[in-house]
């Protein structure tokens, strides 16, 4: 009776960890999928309602932004001038 029962007891614990892997965790995950990245896009933003304005937007005026747009894709034509750096350490080489 004792290898009876200890044969069924190693078999419903076999049949019991095969179940175990049917069960399904992903809504605990999918739940919370994509917090972190609408977290982040929310602390970076300045003014969520940004586009709902007609106001101009500060810091540039057309002329300014104009130049700087110019002067950036000017770089790629001619790259600007290396300038040497002196570095002064207390390392030999």
């Amino acid at each position: 009776m004792t290898k009876k029962m200890l044969s069924t007891g190693l078999s419903l614990l076999i049949l019991l960890t095969l179940l175990s892997g049917c069960v399904s965790t992903t809504p605990e995950y999918d739940k919370r999928f994509g917090d972190a990245v609408r977290q982040s896009r929310l602390e970076m933003t300045i003014n969520p309602n940004a586009g709902s304005t007609a106001d101009a937007a500060l810091g540039l005026d057309g002329t300014a932004a104009r130049e700087a747009l110019v002067r950036y894709q000017s770089t790629f034509k001619t790259p600007p001038p290396v300038t040497n750096v002196i570095s002064i350490s207390g390392s030999r080489q």
